[in-house]
């Protein structure tokens, strides 16, 4: 006669660790997970900190103006309270459109001597939040001598590239290209290299990318969505050199600092690198702290280079490049050096072990 399954008498249940609920976190989050977040937390609250300090209230400091007009015009520009205008004379309005177009300055202030109409001319190709600073200045100037303002635009942006922006956009993509590529290869096979060869290796690898993703970059920008046209192969390169120094960098910082060191870049390129840029605001709008690393930094550097080689004809890149050069050399240099010498260490210290 069948006869019905039944279950088996159930285990006794195994008894709980001592301990209680502190030895329950321990166990659940490792110490260094503690510290990781912890990590994260304070590179958010910077994020923060960052972005709403340098754009939470733009005004101009010391926007280099030429002014065609009588010297003491020029006194009474730079006794501005704040100092928003840092004015020089030119002999005339040809030689300060010129001085605009080479970049020597950022507007010009011509003076109508027979007249009551003055003339402000702007690049808004150079930072439209930069020019209608600049015009909101020159217009409580005029109309506190009840003079008026004709305001001649002599470099606007392309019609695809709204604001201004494209390049600072731009840029970003590529950094963030950069650095997580790097990244990616850290993750992959260790943060740091276990040989020099593998070391040098994955800088040679960087190179092929980060041609590869200038020419991504540029196709994106000019044939795909004709944001900025005209100029395909000098973008391509900015773009190439602003992705191998991002992607150096980071692996510099992960073979000093190990996994912390992804977070480091981030809070050069993203916290520090992006508001300070000159994308949204120009330089001359931001804060004495941001106004002062902007130049220094690749994205400041980046945004620069691609905006003065597509309006300006490439006047004031060299020294735009020459920033992303030497944060791409020094990358290098430092994931060799740095990698030479930890290898180094670690085989003087197992041969001391085996000595022992």
């Amino acid at each position: 006669m069948a006869t019905e399954d039944t279950d088996p008498p159930a285990a006794s249940a195994a008894p709980e660790p001592p301990g209680g609920l502190a030895a329950d976190l321990r166990d659940a989050i490792a110490p260094r997970t503690v510290l990781l977040v912890i990590g994260v937390l304070l590179l958010q609250l910077g994020f923060i900190l960052s972005y709403v300090g340098a754009f939470h209230s733009p005004a101009p400091h010391r926007v280099a103006v030429a002014v065609v007009g009588p010297q003491q015009t020029v006194d009474r520009i730079n006794a501005i309270e704040g100092t928003p205008i840092e004015a020089s004379v030119s002999t005339g309005a040809d030689e300060a459109r010129q001085r605009i177009l080479t970049r020597d300055v950022q507007a010009a202030y011509v003076v109508d001597t027979a007249g009551t109409t003055d003339t402000l001319l702007v690049a808004t190709a150079g930072g439209p939040a930069l020019a209608t600073a600049v015009e909101q200045v020159f217009t409580q100037l005029g109309a506190a001598q009840h003079r008026g303002l004709t305001v001649q635009d002599l470099v606007a942006p392309q019609p695809g590239d709204g604001r201004g922006l494209t390049a600072f956009y731009a840029v970003v993509g590529w950094l963030v290209g950069g650095y997580l590529a790097a990244a990616a290869l850290g993750i992959a096979k260790g943060a740091r290299p276990a040989t020099l060869r593998r070391a040098a290796i994955r800088l040679a690898a960087m190179v092929p990318y980060a041609i590869v993703s200038g020419l991504g970059g540029a196709l994106v920008v000019d044939q795909l969505l004709g944001a900025l046209t005209g100029h395909f192969v000098s973008v391509w390169w900015i773009g190439a050199a602003l992705t191998f120094a991002a992607a150096t960098v980071t692996m510099a910082f992960q073979v000093l600092f190990g996994v912390i060191g992804v977070g480091i870049t981030v809070l050069i390129f993203v916290i520090l690198g992006n508001p300070s840029a000159g994308g949204a605001y120009q330089t001359e709008l931001l804060p004495t702290f941001w106004r002062a690393i902007g130049d220094a930094l690749p994205n400041g550097a980046g945004t620069a280079a691609i905006r003065n080689e597509v309006y300006f004809g490439g006047h004031a890149t060299g020294r735009p490049i020459l920033v992303l050069l030497i944060w791409g050399v020094a990358g290098l240099v430092v994931t060799v050096l740095a990698s030479a010498l930890r290898i180094r260490r670690e085989n003087a210290g197992d041969s001391t072990t085996l000595t022992g």
